[in-house]
């Protein structure tokens, strides 16, 4: 039997954050969980393509933009299950071991992980644990938490919109608080927007956004205030 999983990586000059997430990998590659490495690249000028080569991966060049490079990778994998990760995204040791009791136990529904941030200000573990209540309680997950996602339940709700923000929330929807486990082992992601603009005013940056988004506004105008 092929291994299950298919994972995909959407990138942009992605060089310094890249070879840490695919390291975090390799716990996956040892358990036989991994058939395939898509890296769907939006158009990278430093040294992206050269290290997900050396790491054997399939690139796709396309269009930039999260959602068209999270399309583009997923339309051609033949993983029974989708797992879809940002390339500054390092998943513990644990996440094989993780994602193969979901696979076994509860196949029919999709997962994410903790999420949690690779830094030591204090406030990083608070904003962290308010994230991961939002996705307990709401079914509201951030992208950088992945999400592993069966090809029939992926091809069930159609997939990622092709929007310019929020194609992370307009997919969890689709798929439905029910239908999404958190998984206890973490996807580490980068702090530096945090630590470039202050831990409380970037926090609060992102709540107003997925506010204004859930109260009625357009990613593409909210697209514009985002940076």
């Amino acid at each position: 039997m092929p291994a299950p999983i298919s994972i995909i990586i959407p990138t942009l000059n992605a060089e310094a954050d890249l070879p840490g997430c695919l390291d975090s990998l390799m716990p996956g590659l040892d358990a036989g969980l991994i058939r395939e490495l898509i890296i769907s690249d939006g158009g990278s000028t430093d040294g992206t393509e050269t290290i997900a080569e050396a790491a054997g991966a399939r690139i796709l060049a396309g269009e930039k933009g999260r959602a068209k490079q999270l399309i583009a990778g997923a339309e051609p994998a033949r993983g029974d299950w989708l797992l879809f990760l940002h390339a500054d995204t390092v998943l513990s040791r644990d996440w094989a071991e993780h994602v193969m009791e979901h696979l076994n136990t509860r196949p029919e529904i999709a997962a994410v992980f903790t999420l949690a941030y690779r830094s030591d200000d204090r406030m990083a573990k608070a904003i962290a644990a308010r994230a991961n209540r939002r996705a307990r309680w709401l079914g509201l997950p951030y992208g950088d938490q992945g999400l592993l996602v069966s090809r029939a339940l992926y091809d069930e709700i159609g997939g990622y919109d092709d929007i310019p923000l929020m194609e992370d929330v307009r997919i969890v929807q689709a798929i439905g608080k029910k239908r999404i486990a958190i998984l206890s082992a973490e996807a580490r992601t980068s702090a530096a927007k945090y630590e470039r603009d202050g831990w409380r005013q970037r926090s609060w940056r992102n709540t107003w956004l997925i506010t204004r988004y859930l109260m009625g506004a357009s990613p593409e105008s909210l697209a514009r205030l985002y940076r």
